[in-house]
C-alpha cells in the first residue's frame, strides 16, 4: 500500500518541473522582438521634427506672398482712386453743360412732337369743316325738294309732314353752321399755338447751338488729359480682382464725393470722419488684409500706401 501511494506522488512532481523550462524558452524567444522594434522606431521619431520645420518654412513663405499681394492691391486701389478723382474734377469743370445740352435736346424733341400733333389736329378739323359744308348743301337740296313737293300735295297731312321735314333740315343746317364756327375757333387757337411753339422751338435751337459750342470748347481743352487718365485707370484695374473692383465701383456710386479708398487722418476715416479704434489702425498698418470703415464702408489705407503712390 505504501508503494502504491508513493508512485503517483513521484510521477506528478516531475511533470510540473518539466513544464517550467518550456515556458522560459517561450518567454526568452518573445522578449527580443520589442527591443528591435524600439530600435527601429527611434529613427522615425527623429525624422518628424524635420518635416515640421519644412512645413513652417512653407507657411511663412506663403504669408510673405499674401502680404506683398495685399499691399500691391491697396496701392493699386489708392492710385485708381486718385485717377478717378482727377477725372471727376475735370467733369466738374464742365459743370452742368452736358446736362443742360441733354435737357435742351429733350425739350426740342418734345416741342417738335407737339407742333406735329397740332398740325395733324388742324388737318382733321379742316376735313370736318369741309364735311359739314357738304352736309349743309345736301340739306338745302332736300329743302328745295320738299318745297316743290308741297305744291303737289293732296291733303293737309302730307303738307304737315313736308313742313316738318323742312324744319328738321333747317335745324340740321343751323347745327352744322354752329359746328363749323366751333371748328374754326379751335383752328384759330391751334394755329396760334403752332406759331408760338415754332418761335419757342427756334429759340431753343439757338440756345442748344450756343451750349454745344461751349461744351465742345471745354472738351477740346480737357479731352487729352481725360483720355490719359482713363487709360491709366484701365491699366490699374488690371491689377485688381473683379471682386474688389465691383466693391470699389459700388462704394463710389453710393458716396457723394466719389471716394471709395480714403486715408486715415487724425485717427479718423477720411470719408465719414468717424474715429477708428487703435486695433483697426494697427491692422491697417500691417497690410495683411483689406479693412473697411465700420460706418461708411470705405476702404482704409495708411500713410505708407499714400507715400508710395505719391
Amino acid at each position: 500500500m505504501a508503494k502504491t501511494k508513493g508512485e503517483p506522488i513521484a510521477t506528478s512532481k516531475p511533470s510540473k518541473m518539466a513544464k517550467k523550462p518550456a515556458v522560459k524558452e517561450v518567454t526568452e524567444t518573445v522578449k527580443p522582438e520589442p527591443k528591435e522594434t524600439k530600435k527601429k522606431s527611434a529613427p522615425a521619431k527623429e525624422e518628424k521634427p524635420a518635416e515640421k520645420v519644412h512645413s513652417k518654412a512653407k507657411t511663412q513663405g506663403v504669408d510673405d506672398k499674401v502680404e506683398v499681394s495685399i499691399e500691391k492691391k491697396l496701392i493699386a486701389l489708392y492710385s485708381l482712386q486718385q485717377i478717378d478723382s482727377q477725372v471727376d474734377k475735370i467733369r466738374i469743370i464742365r459743370g452742368e453743360l452736358p446736362l443742360e445740352v441733354q435737357d435742351l435736346e429733350d425739350e426740342i424733341a418734345g416741342l417738335e412732337t407737339r407742333v406735329d400733333n397740332y398740325i395733324q389736329e388742324t388737318v382733321a378739323v379742316e376735313k370736318s369743316i369741309a364735311e359739314k359744308k357738304i352736309f349743309i348743301k345736301d340739306c338745302h337740296a332736300l329743302i328745295k325738294k320738299y318745297e316743290d313737293q308741297q305744291m303737289n300735295v293732296r291733303n293737309n297731312r302730307e303738307y304737315d309732314s313736308l313742313t316738318k321735314e323742312i324744319e328738321f333740315q333747317n335745324l340740321e343746317i343751323q347745327l352744322a353752321e354752329k359746328r363749323i364756327k366751333e371748328f374754326q375757333a379751335s383752328m384759330e387757337i391751334k394755329s396760334e399755338e403752332i406759331e408760338r411753339y415754332q418761335k419757342l422751338l427756334a429759340d431753343r435751337k439757338n440756345d442748344l447751338e450756343i451750349k454745344k459750342n461751349e461744351l465742345d470748347d471745354i472738351i477740346a481743352e480737357t479731352e487729352k488729359e481725360e483720355q490719359d487718365l482713363i487709360s491709366n485707370s484701365e491699366k490699374n484695374r488690371k491689377y485688381i480682382e473683379e471682386r474688389l473692383l465691383t466693391a470699389y465701383t459700388r462704394i463710389r456710386k453710393n458716396a457723394r464725393n466719389g471716394l471709395a479708398v480714403v486715408q486715415i487722418e487724425r485717427d479718423a476715416c477720411g470719408g465719414c470722419f468717424n474715429k477708428i479704434p487703435p486695433q483697426h489702425q494697427l491692422d491697417i498698418r500691417m497690410h495683411k488684409k483689406i479693412i473697411v470703415c465700420e460706418y461708411c464702408g470705405r476702404i482704409l489705407v495708411d500713410d505708407e500706401i499714400v507715400k508710395s503712390v505719391r
